[in-house]
């Protein structure tokens, strides 16, 4: 049987299993191993099933194996932990009060503190959806409680999670990198910039938004004790610490990814103990936490790393680069369609689902045609995190809508977010007509 054809009929497989709400780590390493265990079965014309058992086996438990043990995967463990532990001991909180009291006399100042913390609580954990959660339960009902219009309190917050895909440590960037097998700490800081270019266009559509419509946003009435706006800043140092021991560390050639990260969790331990936020028990449900997500995201990986296998099999990568070729699309064309198909599937996928089905095809087609991996990297990741806002099924919105209840609909939320999305789109092309964007920064580390 053609290789080509059963990659295709597996992929079609894929997406059939997943409309059926089938979890992707099941998917994939499920239809990996049938599409295997047929092609070897079909080798020699007739069908014959005691052929295929022993390289059906190997493949998978191989792969598996060769997954787990990788070096570069225990980075997400530790950032994990890290976002958890930092949490517990209110580091990640703690960017987000200090803007909030020095933006509080500026018109929707307490949105902009939200995105700015959103930032900052990115800078640290890593993950978009937990960002999305845990600052939608502070600032959200707060905003709400001031009298701020239910768009801008809950848009805000959903897009200012995004920001956990590019600012780094991002758990999609070490993922690109494992499957690509290109450069994580080049990937965290090519990160860099497109995240603050993100944060700074979401900042701008606050202003422009309560400028337009000053009701939106009400100034805040009251006076801040003498001192205050010190005391908050200083509260934030911690945050500032970790992030500058991540970026500044890598940047600075002085330690690697992974051993920024674990760095980081003593120093979140250390801090959060000294500070008496962090308890025993605190420790250890943030280790428990830590456990059950790992396990989840580690279970996805390595289906997808027998997925990427079984494609290889199949041929079915070489192919499709084949008829791009011949079809002479132009590197703009191409950049289109992957843009598209991407954003397609932001509509109703997950990004780490969306990551693992499509890398297989799109490396390799990409690579045909030239262009830099890291710079790659960094489009992928913008087009997953417009992916969480975008309706119909914006992960972001979900989450916001769960925090903030009956109280906002879930269709406010994504007329809000619409307005983000606009700035998300522009930054996009921006990263495409532009790749020194992204580069740059890579370009200089020792």
């Amino acid at each position: 049987m053609d290789g080509t054809t059963v990659g295709l009929v597996a992929f079609a497989s894929v997406l059939g299993l997943l409309a059926l709400r089938v979890p992707i780590a099941f998917a994939l390493a499920g239809v990996a191993a049938v599409g295997t265990f047929v092609i070897f079965a079909f080798r020699t014309g007739s069908f014959t099933p005691e052929r295929a058992i022993n390289p059906t086996t190997s493949l998978v438990f191989s792969n598996f194996y060769d997954l787990v043990h990788s070096y570069d995967l225990s980075m997400i463990p530790l950032f994990v932990a890290l976002g958890h532990i930092a949490y517990r001991s209110e580091i990640t909180t703690r960017i987000y009060d200090a803007a909030r009291v020095w933006l509080v006399n500026v018109p929707g100042g307490v949105a902009m503190a939200s995105i700015l913390g959103c930032g900052g609580f990115s800078a640290i954990t890593g993950s978009s959806i937990a960002c999305a959660s845990t600052m939608g339960r502070i600032c959200s009902p707060e905003m709400l409680r001031m009298g701020y219009d239910k768009r801008l309190a809950t848009a805000s917050v959903a897009a200012g999670g995004t920001l956990g895909s590019l600012i780094p440590p991002s758990v999609l960037f070490i993922i690109y990198g494992i499957f690509t097998e290109t450069s994580i700490s080049k990937l965290f800081l090519a990160g860099i910039l497109p995240g603050l270019l993100t944060l700074a266009g979401f900042l701008f559509v606050v202003f422009v938004w309560v400028k337009r419509d000053p009701s939106a946003a009400p100034v805040f009435k009251g006076t801040l004790a003498r001192g205050d706006r010190r005391r908050a800043a200083f509260k934030a140092w911690p945050a500032l610490a970790l992030f500058a021991i991540i970026i500044g560390g890598i940047y600075g050639g002085i330690f690697t990814a992974t051993e920024a990260a674990a760095i980081c969790v003593a120093v979140a331990t250390i801090f959060g103990f000294a500070q008496k936020k962090l308890t025993l028990q605190g420790l250890i449900d943030s280790l428990r936490e830590t456990a059950l997500q790992t396990a989840a995201i580690f279970i996805i990986a390595a289906s997808a790393k027998i997925f990427v296998a079984f494609v290889a099999l199949t041929g079915v990568a070489g192919s499709i680069g084949e008829t791009v070729t011949a079809a002479n699309l132009s590197p703009g064309v191409l950049l289109l369609v992957i843009a598209l198909v991407y954003l397609a599937l932001g509509m109703f996928l997950d990004p780490i689902g969306i990551m693992v089905l499509t890398l297989p095809l799109m490396i390799p087609l990409v690579e045909s045609y030239g262009f830099d991996l890291i710079w790659f990297g960094v489009v992928v990741i913008k087009l997953l995190e417009i992916g969480l806002i975008t309706p119909p099924v914006g992960l972001n919105v979900f989450v916001i809508g769960n925090v903030v209840g009956k109280e906002v609909s879930i269709d406010k939320i994504f007329a809000g977010v619409m307005r983000f999305l606009a700035v998300d789109v522009i930054v996009l092309l921006l990263l495409i007509l532009f790749p020194i964007i992204s580069i740059l920064i890579p370009a200089t580390m020792r």
